[in-house]
């Protein structure tokens, strides 16, 4: 998928948005929707696993309540739902990350707004709508509309109270093959990103990140920080999966436009151990 602005900018500019204008969304991006997730290409994850997404027009779907999917009122004016569906697996809860933020970037593009939505909205009702088989969850959905400039006093306030402006510094994320923090103003190939790896969003805002760079700067080892007692995982799925998939999601995407390419593999070049701390994929560029 080639985005029509540098995916840096898009990565930088996607906020949160919870309240959207009365605007329809148009004829012509709803194609432009339908279009993306009709395309194989766009749905596949860095390990093969496709991923199954369904839009669900407020108006049309008879779950929804006042034109919201029991979102408690959070969500205001959405003129429709994206919904992701997974299986219940660890592997393919990564890729379902990986996927679904792509898709979210891309609409990013179009300048219709969106907001992950996990834990706030009720599954049993939205469930009646969306066949499902028997290892099928909807692990997350986002709403899709045109963003309100002017955020309301509700949506300001929570954003300050999930701290969503906040982010982790490098020494907090990125480490060497010794397990040293590594210094941002190190002239890494790959450092821009490794920044937009910084800037993800995430679950609770918790960045559970942490990523080993080899000496020779050709493997990028990401691993899950696990947060304990995390309050998303009693939702009978590891959220915390989803938002590595979105760190490999921005990863990858960059480093690709810079022409920078690479393989995920399933082994890491650097074994770590230490409590809480879960190897997911490496990054093997293959750049000659």
């Amino acid at each position: 998928m080639r985005f029509s602005q540098p995916i840096s900018e898009i990565i930088k500019k996607r906020k949160s948005t919870r309240t959207f204008l009365t605007q329809k969304i148009s004829g012509s991006d709803l194609k432009k929707i339908e279009n993306y997730i009709r395309e194989d290409k766009n749905l596949i994850g860095p390990f093969g696993t496709k991923i199954k997404f369904k839009v669900i027009s407020t108006l049309e779907n008879k779950t929804t309540e006042n034109g919201k999917i029991g979102t408690y009122g959070v969500i205001k004016n959405a003129k429709a739902y994206i919904v992701g569906i997974s299986i219940n697996d660890s592997r393919e809860l990564v890729e379902y990350g990986y996927v679904f933020q792509k898709l979210i970037l891309y609409l990013t593009s179009l300048g219709i707004g969106t907001c992950w939505l996990g834990g706030t909205f009720t599954r049993d009702k939205l469930d009646k709508s969306i066949t499902l088989n028997d290892k099928e969850i909807i692990p997350c959905i986002t709403p899709i509309g045109y963003p309100l400039e002017k955020r309301s006093l509700l949506e300001r306030a929570m954003r300050i109270a999930v701290k969503a402006d906040n982010r982790k510094d490098w020494d907090e994320i990125f480490f060497d093959e010794q397990l040293n923090p590594i210094d941002k103003s190190r002239k890494e190939i790959l450092r821009t990103p490794l920044e937009m790896v910084r800037l993800g969003p995430s679950a609770s805002n918790k960045q559970p990140w942490v990523i080993i760079v080899s000496k020779d700067l050709n493997h990028y080892d990401f691993y899950l920080e696990k947060t304990e007692n995390y309050p998303g995982n009693k939702m009978g799925f590891e959220m915390q999966k989803i938002d590595i998939g979105i760190a490999m999601c921005h990863f990858e995407l960059t480093s690709n436009e810079m022409g920078i390419k690479g393989i995920w593999k399933d082994k890491p070049f650097k074994e770590i151990s230490k409590k809480g701390i879960e190897f997911i994929a490496s990054f093997e560029l293959i750049n000659s």
